[in-house]
Protein backbone atom coordinates (compact mmCIF):
# COMPACT_ATOMS: atom_id res chain seq x y z
CA UNK A 1 0.00 0.00 0.00
CA UNK A 2 1.83 3.70 -1.03
CA UNK A 3 3.13 6.46 1.14
CA UNK A 4 3.84 9.51 1.28
CA UNK A 5 7.11 10.40 2.98
CA UNK A 6 7.25 13.79 3.70
CA UNK A 7 10.41 16.23 5.19
CA UNK A 8 9.05 19.46 6.31
CA UNK A 9 10.48 23.00 6.63
CA UNK A 10 10.62 24.00 3.03
CA UNK A 11 8.85 27.19 1.58
CA UNK A 12 6.79 25.91 -1.95
CA UNK A 13 8.28 28.70 -4.73
CA UNK A 14 7.23 28.45 -8.15
CA UNK A 15 4.48 27.78 -9.94
CA UNK A 16 1.79 25.06 -9.86
CA UNK A 17 -0.57 24.38 -13.40
CA UNK A 18 -4.19 22.86 -12.03
CA UNK A 19 -5.93 19.98 -13.18
CA UNK A 20 -9.51 19.59 -14.55
CA UNK A 21 -11.97 18.93 -11.95
CA UNK A 22 -13.06 15.15 -10.74
CA UNK A 23 -16.74 16.64 -9.56
CA UNK A 24 -17.06 17.97 -13.30
CA UNK A 25 -15.59 15.25 -15.00
CA UNK A 26 -17.58 12.25 -13.70
CA UNK A 27 -21.18 13.51 -14.22
CA UNK A 28 -20.28 15.08 -17.89
CA UNK A 29 -19.20 11.19 -18.51
CA UNK A 30 -21.82 9.67 -17.66
CA UNK A 31 -23.95 12.04 -19.72
CA UNK A 32 -22.31 10.43 -22.36
CA UNK A 33 -25.21 7.51 -21.92
CA UNK A 34 -27.85 10.19 -23.35
CA UNK A 35 -26.89 9.65 -27.07
CA UNK A 36 -25.93 7.32 -29.53
CA UNK A 37 -22.94 9.65 -31.02
CA UNK A 38 -19.12 10.22 -29.66
CA UNK A 39 -18.66 13.09 -27.03
CA UNK A 40 -14.90 13.99 -26.64
CA UNK A 41 -14.25 15.84 -23.14
CA UNK A 42 -11.00 17.89 -22.38
CA UNK A 43 -9.02 18.30 -19.45
CA UNK A 44 -10.02 15.52 -17.91
CA UNK A 45 -7.69 14.01 -14.58
CA UNK A 46 -6.31 11.19 -14.35
CA UNK A 47 -7.29 10.23 -11.13
CA UNK A 48 -8.66 6.58 -9.81
CA UNK A 49 -12.14 7.77 -9.90
CA UNK A 50 -11.85 8.78 -13.36
CA UNK A 51 -10.44 5.05 -14.36
CA UNK A 52 -13.38 3.67 -12.29
CA UNK A 53 -16.27 5.50 -14.49
CA UNK A 54 -14.60 4.27 -17.37
CA UNK A 55 -14.28 0.65 -16.36
CA UNK A 56 -18.11 1.46 -15.46
CA UNK A 57 -18.80 2.76 -18.90
CA UNK A 58 -17.11 0.16 -20.38
CA UNK A 59 -19.18 -2.46 -18.80
CA UNK A 60 -22.46 -1.18 -19.67
CA UNK A 61 -21.25 -1.73 -23.24
CA UNK A 62 -19.43 1.97 -23.90
CA UNK A 63 -16.56 2.49 -25.82
CA UNK A 64 -14.02 4.60 -23.68
CA UNK A 65 -11.14 5.61 -25.11
CA UNK A 66 -8.05 8.06 -23.93
CA UNK A 67 -5.82 9.92 -26.93
CA UNK A 68 -3.15 12.49 -26.74
CA UNK A 69 -4.37 15.86 -28.73
CA UNK A 70 -4.28 19.58 -28.28
CA UNK A 71 -7.70 21.34 -27.47
CA UNK A 72 -9.49 23.04 -30.61
CA UNK A 73 -9.87 26.47 -30.09
CA UNK A 74 -13.82 26.60 -31.12
CA UNK A 75 -14.19 23.59 -28.56
CA UNK A 76 -16.90 24.65 -26.17
CA UNK A 77 -15.25 25.78 -23.25
CA UNK A 78 -16.23 26.87 -19.82
CA UNK A 79 -12.65 26.47 -18.50
CA UNK A 80 -10.12 29.87 -17.70
CA UNK A 81 -6.55 29.65 -17.98
CA UNK A 82 -3.57 29.17 -20.22
CA UNK A 83 -2.61 26.21 -22.30
CA UNK A 84 -4.62 23.16 -23.34
CA UNK A 85 -4.85 19.52 -22.51
CA UNK A 86 -3.01 17.35 -24.33
CA UNK A 87 -5.64 14.51 -23.61
CA UNK A 88 -9.03 14.48 -24.35
CA UNK A 89 -11.09 11.50 -23.84
CA UNK A 90 -13.80 10.21 -26.50
CA UNK A 91 -16.93 7.73 -25.00
CA UNK A 92 -19.47 6.45 -27.37
CA UNK A 93 -22.45 4.56 -26.09
CA UNK A 94 -23.90 3.94 -29.37
CA UNK A 95 -24.74 0.44 -27.44
CA UNK A 96 -25.50 -0.02 -23.89
CA UNK A 97 -26.10 -3.79 -24.18
CA UNK A 98 -25.52 -3.91 -20.16
CA UNK A 99 -27.39 -1.09 -17.89
CA UNK A 100 -26.18 -2.41 -14.57
CA UNK A 101 -23.67 -0.67 -12.06
CA UNK A 102 -21.93 -3.21 -10.59
CA UNK A 103 -20.55 -3.81 -7.14
CA UNK A 104 -17.25 -4.21 -7.69
CA UNK A 105 -16.80 -1.76 -9.97
CA UNK A 106 -18.35 1.13 -7.82
CA UNK A 107 -17.71 0.43 -4.19
CA UNK A 108 -15.31 2.89 -3.89
CA UNK A 109 -17.09 5.66 -5.80
CA UNK A 110 -20.11 7.76 -4.73
CA UNK A 111 -20.51 9.20 -8.62
CA UNK A 112 -21.97 5.78 -9.19
CA UNK A 113 -25.57 6.93 -8.52
CA UNK A 114 -24.98 10.02 -11.98
CA UNK A 115 -25.53 6.98 -13.87
CA UNK A 116 -28.70 6.59 -12.45
CA UNK A 117 -30.86 9.26 -14.49
CA UNK A 118 -28.99 8.93 -17.55
CA UNK A 119 -29.98 5.47 -17.61
CA UNK A 120 -33.78 5.58 -17.06
CA UNK A 121 -33.53 8.18 -20.07
CA UNK A 122 -32.04 6.62 -22.24
CA UNK A 123 -33.33 3.13 -21.92
CA UNK A 124 -36.11 3.11 -19.29
CA UNK A 125 -34.05 0.44 -17.20
CA UNK A 126 -31.55 0.25 -14.37
CA UNK A 127 -29.72 -1.82 -11.62
CA UNK A 128 -27.20 0.55 -9.74
CA UNK A 129 -25.15 -0.81 -6.61
CA UNK A 130 -25.59 1.57 -3.82
CA UNK A 131 -22.41 4.09 -3.84
CA UNK A 132 -19.64 3.69 -2.06
CA UNK A 133 -17.21 6.53 -1.63
CA UNK A 134 -15.40 8.37 1.48
CA UNK A 135 -16.53 7.44 4.45
CA UNK A 136 -17.54 11.00 5.31
CA UNK A 137 -21.25 10.78 6.13
CA UNK A 138 -24.23 8.86 4.90
CA UNK A 139 -24.99 10.97 1.67
CA UNK A 140 -27.87 9.27 1.08
CA UNK A 141 -29.49 9.26 -2.36
CA UNK A 142 -33.14 9.78 -1.29
CA UNK A 143 -33.62 12.90 -3.41
CA UNK A 144 -32.67 10.92 -6.59
CA UNK A 145 -35.77 8.66 -5.81
CA UNK A 146 -37.78 10.93 -5.55
CA UNK A 147 -37.35 13.11 -7.99
CA UNK A 148 -37.18 9.94 -10.46
CA UNK A 149 -40.62 8.80 -8.85
CA UNK A 150 -41.85 11.95 -9.98
CA UNK A 151 -40.65 11.29 -13.30
CA UNK A 152 -42.67 8.53 -13.60
CA UNK A 153 -39.95 5.86 -12.48
CA UNK A 154 -40.11 2.81 -10.56
CA UNK A 155 -37.90 1.95 -8.55
CA UNK A 156 -37.29 -0.81 -5.58
CA UNK A 157 -34.19 -1.19 -3.34
CA UNK A 158 -32.84 -4.97 -3.58
CA UNK A 159 -29.79 -6.83 -2.16
CA UNK A 160 -27.75 -3.68 -2.28
CA UNK A 161 -29.39 -2.52 -5.51
CA UNK A 162 -31.68 -0.16 -6.75
CA UNK A 163 -33.70 -1.72 -9.65
CA UNK A 164 -35.12 0.99 -11.65
CA UNK A 165 -37.62 1.05 -14.60
CA UNK A 166 -40.24 3.39 -16.56
CA UNK A 167 -43.49 3.17 -15.57
CA UNK A 168 -45.25 1.18 -18.31
CA UNK A 169 -48.23 3.20 -18.60
CA UNK A 170 -45.66 6.56 -18.70
CA UNK A 171 -44.00 4.88 -21.90
CA UNK A 172 -40.62 7.22 -21.07
CA UNK A 173 -39.93 9.29 -18.15
CA UNK A 174 -42.15 12.57 -18.13
CA UNK A 175 -41.85 16.30 -16.98
CA UNK A 176 -42.40 17.24 -13.12
CA UNK A 177 -41.71 20.05 -10.81
CA UNK A 178 -39.52 18.97 -8.28
CA UNK A 179 -37.91 20.75 -5.61
CA UNK A 180 -35.33 19.73 -3.30
CA UNK A 181 -36.10 19.28 0.36
CA UNK A 182 -32.18 20.35 0.58
CA UNK A 183 -29.35 20.86 -1.60
CA UNK A 184 -28.09 18.25 -3.25
CA UNK A 185 -24.89 18.35 -6.48
CA UNK A 186 -25.22 14.70 -7.38
CA UNK A 187 -28.98 14.79 -7.02
CA UNK A 188 -29.23 17.97 -9.08
CA UNK A 189 -26.95 16.56 -12.06
CA UNK A 190 -28.77 12.85 -12.00
CA UNK A 191 -31.99 14.76 -12.41
CA UNK A 192 -31.22 17.19 -14.53
CA UNK A 193 -29.66 14.48 -16.93
CA UNK A 194 -33.08 12.55 -16.40
CA UNK A 195 -34.58 15.37 -17.48
CA UNK A 196 -33.23 16.85 -20.67
CA UNK A 197 -34.66 13.30 -22.46
CA UNK A 198 -38.10 13.38 -20.66
CA UNK A 199 -41.46 13.76 -22.14
CA UNK A 200 -42.41 17.65 -21.49
CA UNK A 201 -41.11 20.69 -19.22
CA UNK A 202 -38.76 19.73 -15.77
CA UNK A 203 -38.89 22.12 -13.45
CA UNK A 204 -36.25 21.92 -10.72
CA UNK A 205 -36.07 23.83 -7.60
CA UNK A 206 -33.68 24.54 -4.56
CA UNK A 207 -30.57 23.22 -6.72
CA UNK A 208 -26.91 22.89 -6.07
CA UNK A 209 -25.21 26.11 -7.92
CA UNK A 210 -21.85 24.41 -7.71
CA UNK A 211 -19.51 25.01 -11.09
CA UNK A 212 -19.79 21.37 -11.28
CA UNK A 213 -23.30 21.66 -11.71
CA UNK A 214 -22.94 24.58 -14.30
CA UNK A 215 -20.36 22.55 -16.08
CA UNK A 216 -22.52 19.29 -16.48
CA UNK A 217 -25.57 21.82 -17.84
CA UNK A 218 -23.14 23.55 -20.63
CA UNK A 219 -21.96 20.17 -21.92
CA UNK A 220 -25.67 18.99 -22.46
CA UNK A 221 -26.75 22.14 -23.90
CA UNK A 222 -23.91 21.51 -26.70
CA UNK A 223 -25.42 18.10 -27.14
CA UNK A 224 -28.84 19.74 -28.07
CA UNK A 225 -30.16 20.00 -24.49
CA UNK A 226 -32.80 22.91 -23.47
CA UNK A 227 -31.92 24.44 -20.08
CA UNK A 228 -32.84 27.63 -18.63
CA UNK A 229 -31.01 29.07 -14.90
CA UNK A 230 -27.77 26.64 -14.67
CA UNK A 231 -25.86 28.00 -11.88
CA UNK A 232 -29.16 29.42 -10.21
CA UNK A 233 -31.41 27.78 -7.56
CA UNK A 234 -33.73 27.17 -10.29
CA UNK A 235 -33.22 25.11 -13.51
CA UNK A 236 -35.79 25.03 -16.26
CA UNK A 237 -35.67 21.68 -18.92
CA UNK A 238 -37.92 21.53 -22.04
CA UNK A 239 -37.29 17.76 -23.05
CA UNK A 240 -36.37 16.92 -26.63
CA UNK A 241 -36.39 13.65 -28.32
CA UNK A 242 -33.02 12.72 -28.48
CA UNK A 243 -29.05 14.47 -28.38
CA UNK A 244 -26.34 14.34 -30.56
CA UNK A 245 -22.31 14.14 -29.91
CA UNK A 246 -20.17 17.30 -28.39
CA UNK A 247 -17.22 18.29 -27.57
CA UNK A 248 -16.66 20.05 -24.45
CA UNK A 249 -13.46 20.89 -21.71
CA UNK A 250 -13.83 20.50 -18.41
CA UNK A 251 -13.86 23.52 -16.08
CA UNK A 252 -10.34 23.41 -13.71
CA UNK A 253 -10.98 21.68 -10.45
CA UNK A 254 -11.52 23.87 -7.74
CA UNK A 255 -10.12 22.27 -5.02
CA UNK A 256 -7.08 21.25 -6.08
CA UNK A 257 -6.25 24.97 -6.81
CA UNK A 258 -7.63 26.09 -2.91
CA UNK A 259 -5.22 22.88 -1.85
CA UNK A 260 -2.27 24.76 -3.46
CA UNK A 261 -3.18 28.53 -2.06
CA UNK A 262 -3.30 26.67 0.98
CA UNK A 263 -0.11 24.68 0.68
CA UNK A 264 1.70 27.73 -0.11
CA UNK A 265 0.38 30.17 2.44
CA UNK A 266 0.94 26.99 5.06
CA UNK A 267 4.64 26.59 4.40
CA UNK A 268 5.55 30.57 3.53
CA UNK A 269 6.29 30.56 0.22
CA UNK A 270 5.44 32.46 -3.02
CA UNK A 271 3.54 30.15 -5.28
CA UNK A 272 1.51 30.89 -8.37
CA UNK A 273 -1.32 28.42 -8.93
CA UNK A 274 -1.98 28.56 -12.52
CA UNK A 275 -4.60 27.61 -14.87
CA UNK A 276 -7.24 27.52 -12.41
CA UNK A 277 -10.72 29.69 -12.15
CA UNK A 278 -10.78 32.45 -10.20
CA UNK A 279 -14.23 33.49 -10.27
CA UNK A 280 -14.40 29.73 -8.53
CA UNK A 281 -12.30 30.24 -5.31
CA UNK A 282 -14.03 33.61 -4.41
CA UNK A 283 -14.94 32.42 -0.72
CA UNK A 284 -11.29 30.34 0.21
CA UNK A 285 -9.35 33.54 -1.07
CA UNK A 286 -11.50 35.49 1.22
CA UNK A 287 -10.77 33.77 4.10
CA UNK A 288 -6.82 33.45 3.06
CA UNK A 289 -7.18 37.10 3.12
CA UNK A 290 -8.64 37.49 6.97
CA UNK A 291 -5.95 35.51 7.72
CA UNK A 292 -3.23 37.63 7.03
CA UNK A 293 -1.99 35.72 3.86
CA UNK A 294 -1.25 37.78 0.91
CA UNK A 295 -3.03 36.84 -2.24
CA UNK A 296 -2.88 38.63 -5.61
CA UNK A 297 -5.24 37.71 -8.35
CA UNK A 298 -2.85 37.67 -11.43
CA UNK A 299 -5.80 37.15 -13.80
CA UNK A 300 -8.72 35.14 -14.52
CA UNK A 301 -6.86 31.83 -14.60
CA UNK A 302 -3.99 32.60 -12.12
CA UNK A 303 -3.31 33.63 -8.27
CA UNK A 304 0.01 34.31 -6.58
CA UNK A 305 0.11 33.50 -2.74
CA UNK A 306 2.88 34.82 -0.26
CA UNK A 307 3.75 33.99 2.99
CA UNK A 308 2.00 36.61 5.65
CA UNK A 309 3.79 38.44 8.09
CA UNK A 310 1.70 37.10 10.49
CA UNK A 311 -1.31 34.27 10.29
CA UNK A 312 -4.38 35.19 12.08
CA UNK A 313 -7.31 33.02 13.38
CA UNK A 314 -10.09 32.85 11.49
CA UNK A 315 -13.73 30.97 12.01
CA UNK A 316 -15.10 29.03 9.04
CA UNK A 317 -18.65 27.54 8.21
CA UNK A 318 -18.88 25.29 5.29
CA UNK A 319 -22.08 25.95 3.01
CA UNK A 320 -23.11 25.18 -0.15
CA UNK A 321 -21.87 27.11 -2.87
CA UNK A 322 -20.66 30.01 -3.10
CA UNK A 323 -20.27 29.47 0.04
CA UNK A 324 -16.75 28.22 1.98
CA UNK A 325 -16.67 24.84 0.49
CA UNK A 326 -16.83 21.02 2.48
CA UNK A 327 -14.13 19.59 0.28
CA UNK A 328 -11.66 22.33 2.00
CA UNK A 329 -12.69 22.17 5.59
CA UNK A 330 -9.72 19.75 6.40
CA UNK A 331 -6.92 21.60 4.16
CA UNK A 332 -8.11 24.87 6.34
CA UNK A 333 -7.80 23.01 9.35
CA UNK A 334 -4.11 22.66 8.89
CA UNK A 335 -3.25 25.86 8.06
CA UNK A 336 -5.70 27.08 11.47
CA UNK A 337 -2.77 24.83 13.61
CA UNK A 338 0.01 27.62 12.05
CA UNK A 339 -2.01 30.66 13.22
CA UNK A 340 -2.47 32.96 16.07
CA UNK A 341 -5.40 33.09 18.51
CA UNK A 342 -8.44 30.67 18.54
CA UNK A 343 -10.45 29.32 14.97
CA UNK A 344 -13.31 27.63 15.07
CA UNK A 345 -14.34 25.29 12.17
CA UNK A 346 -18.13 24.69 11.93
CA UNK A 347 -18.82 21.75 9.68
CA UNK A 348 -22.28 22.16 8.21
CA UNK A 349 -22.69 19.85 5.13
CA UNK A 350 -21.09 16.05 6.33
CA UNK A 351 -21.61 14.53 9.47
CA UNK A 352 -18.24 12.72 9.44
CA UNK A 353 -15.70 14.86 8.27
CA UNK A 354 -13.33 15.29 10.90
CA UNK A 355 -11.10 12.45 11.08
CA UNK A 356 -8.55 14.34 9.79
CA UNK A 357 -8.71 15.79 13.69
CA UNK A 358 -7.03 12.57 15.88
CA UNK A 359 -3.92 12.76 13.32
CA UNK A 360 -3.54 16.22 13.39
CA UNK A 361 -3.44 15.88 16.82
CA UNK A 362 -0.71 13.37 17.07
CA UNK A 363 1.32 15.54 15.09
CA UNK A 364 0.47 17.97 17.65
CA UNK A 365 -2.17 19.89 16.46
CA UNK A 366 -4.27 21.71 19.41
CA UNK A 367 -8.00 20.44 17.95
CA UNK A 368 -10.54 20.08 20.46
CA UNK A 369 -14.27 18.28 18.48
CA UNK A 370 -17.68 19.51 19.76
CA UNK A 371 -20.24 18.05 17.71
CA UNK A 372 -19.78 19.58 13.90
CA UNK A 373 -17.65 22.53 15.42
CA UNK A 374 -14.04 22.10 15.94
CA UNK A 375 -12.01 24.57 17.93
CA UNK A 376 -8.18 25.24 17.00
CA UNK A 377 -5.70 26.79 18.89
CA UNK A 378 -2.12 27.39 17.10
CA UNK A 379 0.46 28.40 16.31
CA UNK A 380 1.23 24.78 17.29
CA UNK A 381 4.42 23.29 16.72
CA UNK A 382 3.99 20.19 14.58
CA UNK A 383 6.82 17.36 14.91
CA UNK A 384 6.65 14.60 12.63
CA UNK A 385 4.62 11.35 12.90
CA UNK A 386 3.37 8.20 11.06
CA UNK A 387 -0.28 9.33 10.45
CA UNK A 388 -3.54 7.50 8.42
CA UNK A 389 -5.42 8.95 5.78
CA UNK A 390 -9.53 8.43 6.02
CA UNK A 391 -10.49 9.97 2.81
CA UNK A 392 -9.52 12.33 0.36
CA UNK A 393 -9.54 15.94 1.30
CA UNK A 394 -8.43 14.40 5.24
CA UNK A 395 -5.39 13.26 3.59
CA UNK A 396 -4.73 16.59 1.59
CA UNK A 397 -4.84 17.89 5.37
CA UNK A 398 -2.21 15.63 6.89
CA UNK A 399 -0.06 16.35 3.42
CA UNK A 400 0.12 20.32 4.12
CA UNK A 401 0.36 19.48 7.88
CA UNK A 402 3.33 17.63 7.32
CA UNK A 403 5.28 20.29 5.36
CA UNK A 404 5.25 21.88 8.29
CA UNK A 405 6.12 19.47 10.57
CA UNK A 406 9.46 18.85 11.95
CA UNK A 407 11.26 15.67 11.09
CA UNK A 408 9.98 13.06 8.67
CA UNK A 409 6.22 11.74 8.57
CA UNK A 410 4.95 9.03 6.82
CA UNK A 411 1.27 9.19 5.32
CA UNK A 412 -0.17 5.84 4.88
CA UNK A 413 -3.32 5.02 2.85
CA UNK A 414 -2.98 7.71 -0.41
CA UNK A 415 -4.29 6.16 -2.40
CA UNK A 416 -7.32 8.31 -1.36
CA UNK A 417 -5.58 11.06 -2.62
CA UNK A 418 -5.15 9.35 -5.85
CA UNK A 419 -8.93 8.97 -6.13
CA UNK A 420 -8.90 12.96 -6.75
CA UNK A 421 -5.55 14.56 -7.20
CA UNK A 422 -3.59 14.54 -10.02
CA UNK A 423 0.33 13.55 -9.84
CA UNK A 424 -0.20 15.43 -6.65
CA UNK A 425 3.29 14.53 -4.89
CA UNK A 426 5.11 15.70 -8.47
CA UNK A 427 3.78 18.85 -8.32
CA UNK A 428 4.81 19.02 -4.88
CA UNK A 429 8.08 18.70 -5.68
CA UNK A 430 8.28 20.83 -8.63
CA UNK A 431 7.73 23.89 -6.31
CA UNK A 432 10.34 22.72 -3.56
CA UNK A 433 8.51 20.13 -1.28
CA UNK A 434 10.57 17.09 -0.49
CA UNK A 435 7.94 14.41 -0.48
CA UNK A 436 8.33 10.98 -2.19
CA UNK A 437 6.31 7.73 -2.54
CA UNK A 438 6.68 4.47 -1.33
CA UNK A 439 4.89 1.70 -3.22
CA UNK A 440 3.91 1.19 -6.76
CA UNK A 441 3.01 4.71 -8.53
CA UNK A 442 -0.81 4.90 -10.04
CA UNK A 443 -0.95 5.86 -13.56
CA UNK A 444 -4.00 3.95 -15.09
CA UNK A 445 -3.67 3.16 -18.97
CA UNK A 446 -5.63 3.79 -21.58
CA UNK A 447 -5.19 0.09 -22.45
CA UNK A 448 -5.98 -1.17 -19.56
CA UNK A 449 -8.10 1.46 -17.26
CA UNK A 450 -9.15 -1.00 -14.53
CA UNK A 451 -7.08 -0.45 -11.45
CA UNK A 452 -7.12 -2.63 -8.73
CA UNK A 453 -10.09 -2.32 -6.43
CA UNK A 454 -9.29 -0.28 -3.49
CA UNK A 455 -11.12 0.45 0.22
CA UNK A 456 -13.87 2.38 0.33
Amino acid sequence: MDKFIIRGGNPLVGTVRISGAKNSALPCMAAAILTEEEVTLENIPQVRDIATERRLLASMGAAVELHESVTPEDAPSSATGEGASLKHTTISCRSLSDPVARYEIVKTMRASSLVLGPLMARSGVARVAMPGGCAIGGRPIDLHIKGLEKMGAVILQEHGYLEARVDSGVGRLRGAHIVFDRITVTGTEDLLMAAVLAEGETLLENCAREPEVVDLAQLLIAMGARIEGAGTSSMRVHGVSSLHGARYRINPDRIEAGTFLIAGAITGGDLIVANCNVDHLGAVIAKLRESGVRVDVLGPGAVRVRAAERLRAADISTEEYPGFPTDMQAQYMALATQAEGVSLVRENIFENRFMHVQELVRMGANIKVDGNAATVRGPARLSSAAVMCSDLRASASLVLAALVADGESVIDRVYHMDRGYERFEEKLRSVGAQIQRLGDVFAPRPENPEPADQPA
